[in-house]
C-alpha cells in the first residue's frame, strides 16, 4: 500500500467544504495555517507540493452576499473574480511563515486537451517547483463555462497529477474513503482501505455526496482515482476537516488508498509512444550520441526538418543514415525549428525575436 510519507511528487485537493465555513461563507484560517505547517514538513523532506484548491466562488459568494445555494453561471463566474484574490491571499500568508512562496495557476480543461497548452502548464509548474515555489491551481472560474469546465476539482486535481508526473494524489474530503454504500443511508456499509484496480463493482460503490459547497460526489472521485493510478499515480481520500490532515493521515487516519497501474514516467512514454508523428527531426552524431546518453534534444545537433508540424506534435527523430532513434513532443513549430535548427539555444531570441526553450524536445517529452 502507498505510504504518503513516501511520495516524491505530491498533489493535494482541497475542497470548498474544508477551506469555507458553509454558515459564514468565512475562510477558516485555522484550518489553513494547519494545511500550511504540513506542506512545510513534507516539503521540507524534499517532497514536491502541489495544491489544487476550490474555494473562490465560495469566498467570492460570501462577500458579495450571495446566497449559499446554486448560482446562475454569471453568478458563479462574479463570485470567482472576488474570491480569487482572497483566495490567492490567504494561501500566500498561510504558507509565508514557513518561507514558502505561493504561485497561482488558473487552468481551464482546454489546457489539458490542446497539447500546445499542456505543455505550457506542464513547463510553467515544472519551472515553478525547480524554483521552490507551492503553485496554487484553481480552475478558472472567471472565463469558464459549462463546455469548458472540468465541473470538480477531484478531476481537476487528477488531470493536474497528470501533467505534473505525481506519484501521489490526496482527496482532502468531507468523507474518510470508499464504502460498500453510502453509509449516510445504509448503516452497514463498509469501509474499504485499498482498492488495488477499478472494476465495475469499484464503481457501483460510488453514491452522491457531495455537500452544500462542493460539486464533487464519491462518482467523480473515482473518475480521478481512473485517470490518476492509470497514469501512475497512487490515490488516497480522506477526511480533510480535522487540524492538520495530512499528517493525520500519515498517522493512519482512516482513507482508501487506490494503487498506481504503472509509474508516472512510464504511463507519459506510453502515450508518447501511442501518438501519431506530424513530422521527422534529422540529428548529426553529436546529439544522437547526447540522446543516448538521456539529454535533450537541441537545436544545435538538427540537420533537417521535414513536415509540418505545430508546438506539441509528435516528431520522429531521425540519424543521419535515417535511422529512427525515437520520438517526441516538439515545443517549436516546422517554421520556427527551421529557423533555429543548427543554432545553438543562446541564439534562439535573436533568430525568433522572444525567448524560447533551450530545448527542441526535452527528455521528459521523448521515448527513444
Amino acid at each position: 500500500m502507498a505510504a504518503l510519507s513516501d511520495a516524491r511528487r505530491l498533489v493535494v485537493k482541497i475542497g470548498s467544504a474544508l477551506l469555507v465555513d458553509s454558515r459564514t461563507g468565512a475562510l477558516r484560517a485555522d484550518w489553513l495555517t494547519s494545511l500550511a505547517a504540513d506542506v512545510a514538513r513534507i516539503r521540507a523532506r524534499g517532497t514536491d507540493v502541489i495544491l489544487v484548491s476550490s474555494g473562490s466562488i465560495a469566498l467570492g459568494r460570501g462577500v458579495l452576499g450571495l446566497p449559499m445555494t446554486a448560482l446562475a453561471l454569471e453568478q458563479s463566474q462574479a463570485a470567482a473574480a472576488v474570491g480569487q484574490i482572497r483566495l490567492a491571499r490567504a494561501y500566500e500568508e498561510a504558507l509565508a511563515p514557513h518561507g514558502i512562496v505561493a504561485g497561482q495557476v488558473l487552468v481551464t480543461l482546454e489546457d489539458s486537451q490542446d497539447r500546445r497548452r499542456y505543455l505550457n502548464s506542464r513547463a510553467t509548474m515544472e519551472t515553478l517547483l525547480g524554483l521552490g515555489v507551492t503553485p496554487i491551481v484553481n480552475e478558472n472560474d472567471t472565463i469558464a463555462t459549462d463546455e469548458i469546465r472540468y465541473g470538480d476539482n477531484d478531476r481537476l486535481a487528477a488531470q493536474v497529477a497528470v501533467t505534473i508526473g505525481a506519484d501521489q494524489l490526496i482527496l482532502l474530503s468531507d468523507v474518510d474513503g470508499l464504502y460498500s454504500a453510502n453509509p449516510n443511508i445504509h448503516s452497514d456499509a463498509q469501509h474499504i482501505a485499498k482498492v488495488d484496480k477499478i472494476t465495475p463493482q469499484i464503481e457501483g460503490m460510488a453514491g452522491d455526496a457531495g455537500s452544500g459547497l462542493s460539486k464533487g460526489g464519491m462518482i467523480t472521485k473515482i473518475m480521478a482515482a481512473r485517470v490518476a493510478t492509470e497514469a501512475g499515480c497512487a490515490m488516497a481520500i480522506t477526511l480533510g476537516s480535522p487540524l492538520h490532515p495530512l499528517t493525520a493521515l500519515e498517522n493512519g487516519a482512516r482513507s482508501t488508498w487506490f494503487a498506481a497501474q504503472t509509474d508516472p514516467q512510464a504511463a507519459r512514454k506510453r502515450w508518447i509512444a501511442a501518438m501519431k508523428p506530424r513530422g521527422a527531426v534529422t540529428v548529426d552524431d553529436g546529439a544522437k550520441a547526447a540522446l543516448g546518453r538521456g539529454k535533450s534534444l537541441l537545436p544545435a545537433g538538427v540537420t533537417h526538418i521535414a513536415g509540418d508540424f505545430g508546438r506539441g506534435d509528435l516528431v520522429t527523430i531521425k540519424d543521419l543514415t535515417g535511422a529512427q532513434l525515437g520520438q517526441g513532443l516538439i515545443r517549436y513549430t516546422s517554421a520556427e525549428a527551421r529557423q533555429i535548427m543548427g543554432h545553438h539555444s543562446a541564439d534562439i531570441a535573436a533568430i525568433l525575436g522572444y525567448e524560447g526553450r533551450a530545448a527542441l524536445v526535452h527528455r521528459d517529452d521523448m521515448v527513444l
